[in-house]
C-alpha cells in the first residue's frame, strides 16, 4: 500500500494554513474576537457572539474559502477557521461575565454543511445561520431561555399576542372591501402588521360576506384572510412582537379561526341543547342554518376554502328533516351531514362561542 511521504504532507498542511491566513486578513480575524458587535437589527441590550469554525478532516481544501465568502455576503463578520481536532465539538460558551454577554459559539465545517449546536445548516443558509446567531445574542443559548409557546414565542410573548388579538372588531364588516376590513383591525392592535394588506394580491376588491363585529381582532383576522390564500403569523424579532401577512403553506403554523374549547359545549353555548319540535323539507341549508343561528343568537362563519374545494353550495344543498322534537345540537348534525357538512363549536381570543361550518371531508 502506497503511503504520503512526510514531506507531501507537510506540502497540504501548508496549503490549508495559508489558505487560513488569507482568510484571516479578509474577515479581521487576526487579533481575536473580543471586539464583536452586536448583530444587525438586534436590540441595544442583545450580547455579542464570535463565530469559530473547525474544518474537519471531510471538508475540501477550498471549502473554507467558499464558507468564508458566504459568511461575509451575510453579515458575519467575526469568524474564526481553523482545523479540527478530533477531540473538537460543537457547542457554546460564555466568555467572561460582561454585559452585555459575550458568546463564542463552535461549529464543525463539513464540506457542504456546518454543525452547530442542535443545529445543521447547508451553504445555501447561511441567512437563516445569521439568524441563528442573531437569537443567540439576543435571546441567549437555548438552554437558558424561557419555555417557548406556539409560533417560536416566549410564553409571555403569546400571553401579549393574545390579549392584543382578543380586542373586540367593533366594526361592521359586511359589504367591506376585505382588504380595507384587514387594515382596519390592524389599526387596533398594539403590535404592527406587515406588509399593508392592500399590496397583498388578491386580497383587495372581494367584498367580505360575514359579520364579524362582535368576534375579536385574531380569529376575524384569519376568517378575512384564509378565502384569499393568506395567513396571520405573530413573530418576534429582536424582542419586538408584530404580526407578518404571508401566504399559506402545508404544514404552516397559522393563527387559527378561533380555538377549541377547554370547557364542555353545554357550558360554553347552553342553548344547543334546548329542544324543540323540528319538520324540514326541501329546506336550503343555508336557509336552516341561518335560523338556527339566530334562535341562538350565534355567529357562524364558513369555510370557503373547504367548501370551494368539494363543490359545497349551502344555499342550493336541500335538507330534509321528518317531524320529531329533539334539540338545536341535534339538527345541526342532521341538517348540515346532508349537504356534506359539519359544524364545530369553537370560541374567539375574548372567549366568544361561534359556530364553524367546514365540510365532513378534509380540505
Amino acid at each position: 500500500m502506497s503511503q504520503r511521504s512526510p514531506c507531501k504532507r507537510w506540502g497540504h498542511g501548508r496549503i490549508f494554513w495559508l489558505l487560513l491566513l488569507t482568510l484571516s486578513g479578509v474577515l479581521g480575524i487576526v487579533g481575536g474576537l473580543a471586539g464583536a458587535g452586536p448583530p444587525v437589527g438586534a436590540s441595544p441590550a442583545a450580547g455579542r457572539v464570535e463565530l469559530v469554525l473547525l474544518v474537519s478532516p471531510q471538508a475540501g481544501l477550498t471549502d473554507p474559502q467558499t464558507w468564508a465568502k458566504a459568511l461575509g455576503e451575510a453579515g458575519i463578520r467575526q469568524v474564526q477557521i481553523r482545523q479540527a481536532t478530533p477531540a473538537d465539538q460543537p457547542g457554546i460558551e460564555r466568555i467572561g461575565q460582561a454585559d452585555p454577554p459575550l458568546y463564542r459559539v463552535t461549529g464543525i465545517l463539513k464540506g457542504q454543511e456546518v454543525v452547530l449546536p442542535g443545529a445543521r445548516f447547508g451553504l445555501g443558509q447561511v441567512r437563516q445561520l445569521a439568524r441563528w446567531l442573531e437569537e443567540l445574542a439576543v435571546e441567549g443559548p437555548p438552554q437558558e431561555r424561557p419555555p417557548k409557546a406556539a409560533f417560536g414565542l416566549a410564553a409571555q410573548e403569546f400571553e401579549k399576542v393574545h390579549a392584543d388579538l382578543a380586542k373586540p372588531v367593533g366594526f361592521s364588516t359586511r359589504g367591506v372591501d376585505r382588504a380595507e376590513a384587514v387594515a382596519r383591525i390592524g389599526q387596533k392592535l398594539q403590535f404592527p402588521i406587515q406588509p399593508a394588506p392592500g399590496r397583498l394580491p388578491g386580497l383587495a376588491g372581494d367584498k367580505v360576506v360575514e359579520e364579524l363585529s362582535t368576534l375579536s381582532c385574531g380569529t376575524a383576522l384569519a376568517c378575512l384572510l384564509r378565502p384569499a390564500g393568506y395567513a396571520l403569523l405573530p413573530r418576534s424579532e429582536g424582542g419586538r412582537l408584530g404580526y407578518s401577512l404571508e401566504r399559506m403553506r402545508p404544514g404552516m403554523e397559522i393563527w387559527p379561526v378561533g380555538w377549541a374549547p377547554e370547557k364542555l359545549p353545554k357550558d360554553i353555548l347552553p342553548k344547543l341543547f334546548e329542544f324543540l319540535d323540528v319538520r324540514l323539507e326541501k329546506v336550503s341549508a343555508a336557509e336552516t342554518l341561518q335560523a338556527i343561528a339566530d334562535r341562538l343568537q350565534v355567529v357562524y362563519l364558513f369555510d370557503h376554502n373547504a367548501l370551494a374545494r368539494h363543490g359545497i353550495e349551502p344555499e342550493k344543498a336541500a335538507v330534509n328533516l321528518p317531524a320529531s322534537r329533539t334539540y338545536y345540537a341535534r339538527v345541526l348534525e342532521r341538517a348540515l351531514f346532508q349537504a356534506g357538512l359539519k359544524y364545530e363549536l369553537r370560541i374567539d381570543e375574548a372567549g366568544t362561542p361561534f359556530l364553524w361550518i367546514t365540510t365532513v371531508k378534509p380540505l
